[in-house]
């Protein structure tokens, strides 16, 4: 199954940027207890891991950039976060 046959640019643009409402009104994976915690907790990496699962034969680009963007997008999350607490505390 190749991704471009099932999304397009908009949906990779979700899953970059707007993981946790791409992946719950527009995934068709079932939502299990690994997929909640994920989905509330890490949605970057479940995008990830779900890129892997089901394109990584296909578009092992798209899926290499996936996990890119869990490890950078977590990790830059936490830092504007961050920032804003500091800018309202002090």
């Amino acid at each position: 199954m190749d991704f471009w046959q099932q999304h397009g640019w908009l949906f990779l643009f979700g899953c970059a940027f707007f993981p946790r409402i791409t992946t719950l009104f527009f995934s068709a994976a079932t939502f299990g207890f690994w997929h909640i915690l994920g989905w509330l907790f890490a949605p970057h990496l479940l995008v990830a891991i779900l890129a892997t699962t089901y394109y990584w034969d296909t578009n092992p680009v798209l899926v290499i950039l996936s996990w890119a963007f869990a490890f950078g997008g977590t990790s830059g999350e936490a830092t504007v976060a961050n920032k804003g607490v500091r800018r309202t505390q002090g």
